[in-house]
């Protein structure tokens, strides 16, 4: 029974796509509650000469806080004023608006023919109580949370932007921003006797795609190392399920599992340094680690049951992974020195696809009922499953790195896509490519030095 949760990811990834290898993702809010902290981000001026606008900055910034769905973005028919920096805003006109943050920046000529972008974030209502008033240096300076002066090229311009993005958001709520990371996806183009797999990587708003693997045999289960420099995943390009890692920047791979039978879902132990996947080397499908310099496999269960999909707790001293010794899909965890298995999940007859949130105080998972399969989390205190979306087939979530976002692939119109819910699953938006389908996403984690 349990060869479902095996054959759910191979029809996912065996499903006929169609798509241009350039593709990018079109991302758009389709639920839950948008927009609770008012925010106006003005046109940034553009003072390159005999240089066209490449990319708008200022519309970056509006699609990357928007996308988090904590922020309103006060439409820019209803500005008042067109502020370039501090001196020239009149916190007034911003109040009679409801605006209570307010970006302004410029883009400016740099050293060597480069671009130097200035921009400040301020907080409209901060320092009221002052003896300041109306648009002065003092008043801005009293009310201006972050002001930087960053140096960047035109090529550089778009990422730049996701940088300054990064620093609003984490001045406005505390959470470190995830504008810069990237995610990892597969897709597939072809009829069905020439389909040709592709895994590709891209900025996390679907952004500078570009594929680091091509295959005519189905690619599965990517995961990303620690420090965002690696990716490992399954390939069936040689007939049979190989684990491969392969550097994102280099492009090197190496094999790193092709023990007989299946050799699958890899998934990285927080120092980098380990791999745990399920292997039925032996017969039954278990849950092995693997040293990634000393090729030396570790087994962690041992049961009659088939135990798969495991993942890492944060701290590296635990597995959660995937069994149906109980008779059904359920989720256990068991320690990384070895031990008896703890249940972990009791509700719905199908749980699969775990993986810790950053603080480890809660697991992502697929949760499948009479209604289908859904994205839900699992509380590891109170043991409570809280579904976060509503499809009929949700899979492969993947949490960001800063805990608030949960990339995964949905259906729509027969079509595959990404969906990304927020953690408390207010907010949902869909990340549609032009044409075909796309599967098997995963969540860059912070990019390491």
């Amino acid at each position: 029974m349990f060869k479902k949760i095996i054959l759910m990811s191979l029809v996912l990834i065996l499903m006929p796509l169609s798509m241009p290898a350039n593709a990018v993702l079109d991302i758009e809010i389709t639920g839950g509650v948008v927009g609770e902290h008012p925010i106006a981000i003005v046109p940034f001026s553009w003072e390159i000469k005999k240089t066209r606008q490449s990319t708008a900055v200022s519309q970056v910034l509006a699609s990357d806080l928007k996308r988090t769905g904590n922020f309103a973005l006060i439409p820019e028919k209803n500005f008042l004023e067109r502020p370039h920096h501090g001196g020239e805003v009149n916190f007034e006109k911003w109040r009679a608006l409801g605006v209570e943050s307010l970006v302004v920046g410029r883009v400016r000529p740099g050293k060597q023919g480069n671009y130097l972008i200035q921009f400040q974030l301020f907080d409209i209502y901060k320092g009221d109580q002052s003896d300041t008033a109306g648009p002065d240096e003092a008043e801005y300076k009293i009310k201006q949370l972050i002001g930087y002066s960053l140096p960047t090229t035109a090529k550089n311009l778009r990422l730049t932007a996701h940088h300054m993005s990064n620093l609003i958001y984490e001045a406005l709520t505390g959470n470190k921003g995830v504008f810069t990371t990237r995610i990892a996806y597969v897709t597939a183009k072809g009829g069905v006797k020439s389909k040709r797999y592709e895994l590709q990587v891209a900025d996390m708003d679907g952004y500078n795609p570009f594929t680091i693997l091509k295959s005519s045999q189905p690619i599965m289960s990517p995961a990303w190392s620690p420090d965002a420099k690696k990716l490992a995943y399954v390939s069936f390009e040689n007939k049979k399920a190989q684990i491969f890692v392969q550097n994102i920047d280099t492009g090197k791979r190496r094999m790193v599992s092709a023990q007989k039978g299946v050799n699958g879902a890899p998934a990285w132990s927080p120092d980098g340094r380990r791999l745990a996947l399920s292997l039925s080397r032996d017969g039954n499908l278990e849950i092995y680690t693997l040293d990634i310099n000393n090729p030396r496999l570790r087994r962690l269960t041992r049961n009659t049951a088939i135990d798969t999909e495991p993942n890492w707790s944060p701290d590296g001293q635990s597995i959660v992974f995937v069994s149906d010794r109980s008779g059904r899909p359920q989720l256990y965890q068991v320690p990384v020195k070895g031990g008896r298995a703890k249940r972990l999940t009791f509700l719905g007859n199908y749980n699969a696809r775990p993986s810790f949130t950053p603080d480890g105080k809660k697991i992502t998972l697929v949760h499948g009922t009479s209604d289908g399969y859904q994205i839900a989390t699992l509380d590891l205190q109170s043991g409570v499953i809280d579904v976060l979306t509503n499809g009929r087939l949700d899979e492969s979530p993947s949490i960001a790195p800063n805990g608030q976002m949960i990339l995964y692939a949905a259906s729509n119109k027969n079509r595959g896509i990404l969906s990304i819910v927020s953690i408390d699953g207010k907010v949902k938006q869909k990340l549609v490519l032009q044409q075909g389908d796309v599967r098997e996403p995963a969540w860059a984690p912070f990019r390491k030095p």
